[in-house]
């Protein structure tokens, strides 16, 4: 059973919803990456998912794409980002971590290769943003040979068969996506999600986590009691952003536990 599973399967167990939070990587110093993955993990995150910075991420809202900017001038690149993950996994055994990013770095790098580094790594997951599952089988097929899970994002506009399409290729969990436009948009309409998330359920077996749009304590709780996992990434970014050196982990901490404890009062 993979580390994605057996974390969802324990808040199963529990009855509770599943926290994921986002950081870029390298995001605002290379240094301070493993640092911020810990702090997710004490403060709660049951699954951490990791931007791997890109010069021209297309569904980055523009607090991410700072947040790819300041990374990429500290020249960070996928290979970096595997030995922050590596370098996580000396201590932390236990919590789930999915790369979150684009195609053109896995490419260059070559999937099986990629796929190779992942496991050994330490990497539980996978999201390609730009490669939709009709056109991934040969790339998914590599990630899952190593043990890692392949997963997909699912917007408001996806129709029942590009969803049963998905639920077939799809490991670990399906990433919603709460409404159309780019990571940090505003006008999040949860009554959309709560009539989209039983469209999804008819096809897909696996936890679905919702994202995009979710700002605060109050609209994560009000997210969590309609699905499987609540993700959060700009607002955490914009966190990191706001904040310096010395105050950067204890920040990013709190919120994160303020999250922590709305999503489990769903």
């Amino acid at each position: 059973m993979s580390r994605i599973q057996t974390a969802f399967e324990k808040l199963k167990l529990h009855r509770r919803k599943a926290l994921i939070p986002f950081i870029t990587a390298g995001d605002p110093d290379p240094k301070i990456t493993v640092s911020l993955l810990h702090t997710l993990a004490e403060a709660g995150a049951d699954v951490i998912e990791l931007g791997v910075p890109f010069s021209d991420p297309m569904a980055d809202g523009p607090t991410i794409q700072r947040a790819s900017e300041r990374a990429l001038k500290h020249r960070v690149s996928l290979s970096d980002v595997l030995g922050m993950v590596a370098e996580f996994r000396k201590n932390d055994s236990t919590t789930p971590l999915v790369l979150m990013g684009y195609g053109n770095p896995i490419e260059a790098m070559g999937w099986e290769t990629f796929a190779q580094r992942c496991a050994g790594a330490g990497v539980d997951g996978v999201l390609t943003v730009d490669f939709p599952p009709e056109e991934s089988h040969e790339a998914f097929g590599h990630l899952q040979r190593h043990g890692i899970d392949p997963i997909f994002l699912l917007a408001p506009t996806t129709n029942d068969e590009r969803i049963a399409k998905v639920a077939k290729q799809a490991r670990g969990y399906v990433y919603y996506v709460s409404l159309k436009g780019v990571t940090g948009a505003g006008n999040l309409d949860l009554g959309d999600i709560e009539r989209k998330i039983p469209q999804l359920k008819k096809h897909i077996t696996l936890p679905i986590g919702v994202g995009f749009g979710i700002r605060d304590a109050e609209t994560a709780l009000a997210v969590a009691k309609l699905c499987d996992g609540v993700v959060v990434g700009s607002r955490i970014v914009q966190e990191i952003e706001n904040s310096n050196e010395q105050n950067l982990l204890a920040n990013v901490g709190r919120l994160v536990k303020e999250l922590r404890l709305a999503v489990d009062q769903a």
